[in-house]
């Protein structure tokens, strides 16, 4: 493993312990969700310690779906969503929506447009 950076706290610290022993999230944050911080939101992070700080840092600049936060932090999944959520509360991330909550008949139409739409091209 030579020339692989490891973090020295992976071994130490036991996921539950990250998170207080909390496994479900504040809110439910799905898998493809986008996130973002904004320079304040970094700068404060830093008082909200180390691996939120960690995320605020991944997210500024460009947005980042919990998806690729869990794999650029290698925390499990779990984990980053439970420490999302809580940032997302606190103001340090902003979720961001790709389209508004639609039932079933309502993204199928909208599936069928685009399908139309294409065949058009």
């Amino acid at each position: 493993m030579e020339g692989r950076r490891t973090e020295p706290r992976g071994a130490l610290v036991r996921p539950y312990a990250v998170t207080r022993g909390r496994t479900e999230p504040r809110q439910d944050i799905t898998l493809e969700a986008v996130l973002s911080a904004s320079a304040t939101a970094v700068a404060e992070s830093r008082f909200a310690g180390h691996d939120k700080h960690r995320i605020a840092r991944i997210c500024e600049g460009r947005a980042q779906s919990l998806a690729e936060i869990a794999a650029y932090t290698r925390m499990p999944l779990g984990v980053t969503r439970v420490l999302v959520a809580d940032m997302v509360a606190e103001g340090l991330l902003t979720l961001h929506t790709a389209a508004p909550t639609m039932g079933f008949v309502e993204r199928m139409n909208l599936l069928g447009r685009v399908l139309s739409g294409l065949r058009e091209l």
